[in-house]
């Protein structure tokens, strides 16, 4: 009876052990920068007030703040992060959450006119997510008109070509149908992206990261190739957003 009471408190404390080696993994986990040398931030309101130099000298190139959401939510934030964050010299984006229950020329409209025409900044970014959207997903049909709406009328006004971020979950369950050829920025936690392999620029890798700068947890990104060709995304673009 002795050994199975003591054998049962070494299987516990093992599986606290592989528990807690698991939890430090996830929550320090960090691409090798030797390929990913070129780090960024995603923010919104909820990260508060952030100290943008101290966020630069953290090592971090570019950020990409939330600006809008459907046809008129803005982000209170955005205008003070957006300034901010230039003033750091931080090569700077914005970012559109697309809500599935609102028509898309409303939520180009609410982008537009929030966010500056800065041809130093990133390019535009559409924010596809299943999860935190409305309760009804659209026929994919429905959802290619009204995002090419969202998509034709920012890059007409940007001259700049958007750039799509996407769970796997939308992914897997529109992206293929939509025929969109945009740049991608895909959110895989903790592994390099196994989905739209070839496709991607950005690559969000950590929904609780912790940076200098930021007071609690924030999404850490990479960029896929050099700092050069980062900082070519800035400035306008030809091309046309519509897919087949």
């Amino acid at each position: 009876m002795r050994f199975i009471v003591v054998f049962g408190w070494l299987i516990i404390l093992v599986n606290i052990a592989i528990l807690a080696m698991a939890y430090f993994y996830f929550m320090n986990f960090e691409p090798p920068k030797t390929r990913f040398p070129v780090r960024g931030i995603d923010v919104s309101h909820r990260q508060g007030d952030i100290d943008w130099r101290a966020v630069k000298r953290s090592g971090i190139a570019f950020a990409f703040m939330k600006a809008t959401e459907g046809g008129d939510f803005k982000d209170p934030k955005f205008k003070a992060n957006w300034r901010e964050a230039g003033a750091a010299g931080l090569l700077r984006g914005a970012y559109h959450f697309f809500t599935f229950c609102r028509p898309g020329a409303d939520q180009a409209r609410n982008y537009i006119d929030s966010v500056p025409a800065d041809p130093s900044s990133l390019p535009p970014v559409v924010d596809l997510e299943l999860e935190g959207n409305c309760k009804k997903n659209p026929a994919k049909a429905d959802l290619k008109k009204e995002l090419g709406v969202f998509l034709q009328r920012v890059e007409t006004h940007y001259r700049q070509k958007p750039i799509l971020y996407m769970s796997k979950e939308f992914h897997d369950a529109y992206y293929g149908k939509l025929g969109f050829k945009n740049p991608l920025w895909l959110r895989s936690l903790f592994s390099e992206p196994s989905y739209a392999k070839e496709d991607w620029l950005f690559w969000q890798y950590h929904d609780r990261g912790r940076r200098d700068g930021v007071d609690g947890p924030v999404d850490l990104n990479v960029y896929r190739f050099d700092r050069g060709r980062l900082q070519s995304l800035s400035g306008p673009r030809g091309g046309s957003s519509q897919g087949g």
